[in-house]
Formats: C-alpha cells, sequence, structure tokens
C-alpha cells in the first residue's frame, strides 16, 4: 500500500504570510521601485538613492520581490519581470499602479474580518449608501487604468456595429461607453451610476473628448427609470456587489428597455457552477462583508439564470479576463 505524504503546516503557513507578499508588492509601487528600475537604477544602492530607503531595507525588499518572481536578478542588477514593466512602470502608458492599491484602504478591515462577519445588519449599497464626488474620484482614480483596459477587450470581443444606443448599468467613470462608442460609428452611450459617481464619470468622458457621444444618467439603477431605445446594455464589474434578487431587478428592467433583438452583457467576477473556485470571485464575494452589503459571489449558471429569467434568450458564457472575469450574454427575442 502506498504511503500517505506526511502532513505538515507549509500550506497554510503560506496562505497565512500572503498579506506579506501583499505589502511587499505595495510598498514597491508606493515607493516607485520598479519605475527606479526601468530608468536605470538597477542595484540595490541605485534603489535605495532613488526611494529614498537604506541600502539595507533596498536589499530586503529586493531580495523579496526577487523570490515573488516581481524581479528578475543577474548577479548585482535587477530587471522588472514582464508584467511589471508593462503595468508597474509609472510612466508606461499602461501604469495601473493605483489598481494595485486600490484594496489597501481595507487593510484594517480585513484584519478584523471574524467581527465583521458577526454582523447582522447589511443594506443593498454597502459602501456606496453613503458615497460622496470626492469618494468616487478616489475610487476611479485607482479603477480607471484598468476599467479602460477592460473597456477595451470589451470592445475587441463583442461586434456592437449598427447598434445605437449602449445603457452602461452602474458605469463608473464610463470606460465601456467612451471606449464603445469610439469603436463603433454612430454608436452612443448612456452611464447610468449613482449621482456621485456620475459626476466623475462626466469628468472622464469631457477629458476623453466623448461628452458627445456619451451622457450620464444619476440615478440608482434599482429603482431609476430606464431610457428607451437601447438596443445594448452592459453591467460591469459589479456582480458580487448585489444579491440575486436585486440583480435580477436590474436584468428584467434592463430587458424591459431593449428593443427586440437587443443584447445584454453581464460582466463579472463569477464562480465555476460547483462553487470551488476560482478564487478571485469568491474573495470578491467575502470582500462584501467587509463593505457590509449583501452582495455575494453568484455562479456562471446562476448569473445564465438571471438572463434566461428575464426573457433572454440564446445566453453564452463567454470567457473574458481567464480566472478572474467572464462575460454572459443574452438576447432579447423579436
Amino acid at each position: 500500500m502506498a504511503q500517505q505524504p506526511r502532513l505538515d503546516t507549509t500550506r497554510l503557513q503560506k496562505i497565512a504570510q500572503a498579506y506579506w507578499e501583499s505589502a511587499a508588492l505595495m510598498a514597491a509601487v508606493e515607493l516607485e521601485i520598479f519605475t527606479a528600475i526601468a530608468h536605470g537604477h538597477d542595484t540595490i544602492a541605485g534603489v535605495a538613492r532613488a526611494a529614498g530607503i537604506s541600502a539595507r531595507n533596498a536589499e530586503r525588499l529586493l531580495t523579496a520581490l526577487t523570490a515573488m518572481t516581481l524581479l528578475e536578478r543577474d548577479g548585482e542588477r535587477f530587471a522588472n519581470a514582464p508584467d511589471v514593466q508593462r503595468f508597474l512602470v509609472k510612466d508606461g502608458e499602461r501604469y495601473a499602479g493605483p489598481w494595485i492599491l486600490f484594496t489597501k484602504p481595507r487593510w484594517e478591515a480585513f484584519g478584523k474580518l471574524g467581527d465583521h462577519l458577526r454582523r447582522q445588519q447589511e443594506n443593498h449599497l454597502g459602501q456606496y449608501t453613503e458615497f460622496t464626488v470626492d469618494d468616487a474620484r478616489r475610487y476611479h482614480a485607482a479603477t480607471y487604468s484598468i476599467g479602460m483596459g477592460a473597456a477595451r477587450l470589451f470592445s475587441r470581443s463583442v461586434d456592437l456595429s449598427g447598434r445605437k444606443l449602449l445603457l452602461d448599468l452602474g458605469g463608473g467613470s464610463g470606460a465601456y461607453s467612451i471606449v464603445a462608442t469610439r469603436t463603433f460609428p454612430g454608436l452612443k452611450a448612456v452611464v447610468l451610476d449613482l449621482p456621485p459617481v456620475a459626476v466623475v464619470a462626466a469628468e472622464y468622458i469631457a477629458a476623453n473628448d466623448a461628452a458627445d457621444r456619451v451622457s450620464t444618467l444619476p440615478g440608482d439603477f434599482t429603482k431609476t427609470a430606464f431610457p428607451q431605445g437601447v438596443d445594448v446594455a452592459v453591467m460591469a464589474s459589479n456582480l458580487p456587489q448585489y444579491e440575486p434578487a436585486l440583480i435580477r431587478l436590474v436584468v428584467g428592467k434592463a430587458f424591459a428597455a431593449l428593443v427586440p433583438g437587443g443584447e445584454m452583457h453581464l460582466i463579472g467576477e463569477t464562480l465555476h457552477d460547483d462553487r470551488r473556485g476560482p478564487l478571485s470571485a469568491a474573495l470578491w464575494g467575502l470582500n462584501e462583508a467587509i463593505q457590509g452589503s449583501t452582495g455575494l459571489a453568484h455562479t456562471e449558471g446562476e448569473v445564465k439564470g438571471y438572463l434566461q429569467g428575464a426573457g433572454f434568450a440564446d445566453v453564452i458564457v463567454h470567457p473574458f479576463v481567464p480566472g478572474v472575469l467572464s462575460r454572459i450574454a443574452g438576447r432579447k427575442p423579436g
């Protein structure tokens, strides 16, 4: 009989200390370590000077980042890993540093996750109940770059040629609408989001010279009437923030607003139908305990059911960002 492998605590220790890796990555972004290395300050002494830290601390951090495979080492010189070079060099076109730091304000709250899980009082909007314009500016300063990347992927993945009006539900900065209307001539869009967010969306729309194509509709998509004549509806990257009943409500409203033949796309962090992963979707669902909302992670099958229950046909799950996001789409018959 084959001998069973000896159990130890290695795996459990790695998970328990995972926040050390998060801290190292976030500190490197804040200290602009990857930018310094990209600009030729690629030794311990060079990083120390560029970041304003001691050589000892530079050695400690660079050693950890190398072990995390974020840096590559050749003797005394360091180089950024390819994804780090593309997304974490501050003057790069695809800089995503703010997104890496997006969850840092929740650091202390996650340290008290057990207390949050004991909390009984929750609401539909969670953190957004008292959201201000300043909150929205901070939020979208962190999410805008990653949102634009997802928006470009959406417009490469979905052919909206001939479509006239896109309704962007909970559209945030308006990234999906900005890119889609730029990509598909004749398409206009409406970004429906909470009033403070709509103010910030208008700023991003103006900054992208899209005000002639994209407008905002301040409101709560669970209560505000949807515009008519819509032939595309998108709800992106906010699925775990809401409970099933609320998503069914919004999907039903979208179905009613769409013209026959119109399409809806739900894009978000979804679990596999066996609810065993992926981890990203599970953690975003867990995050809602911190936010105090009634949201949770949904499976791909459940999201298909929300669309089918509203009357959509030809509902299909499409891979979007593997292991992170799925795109579930359906068509209004007619």
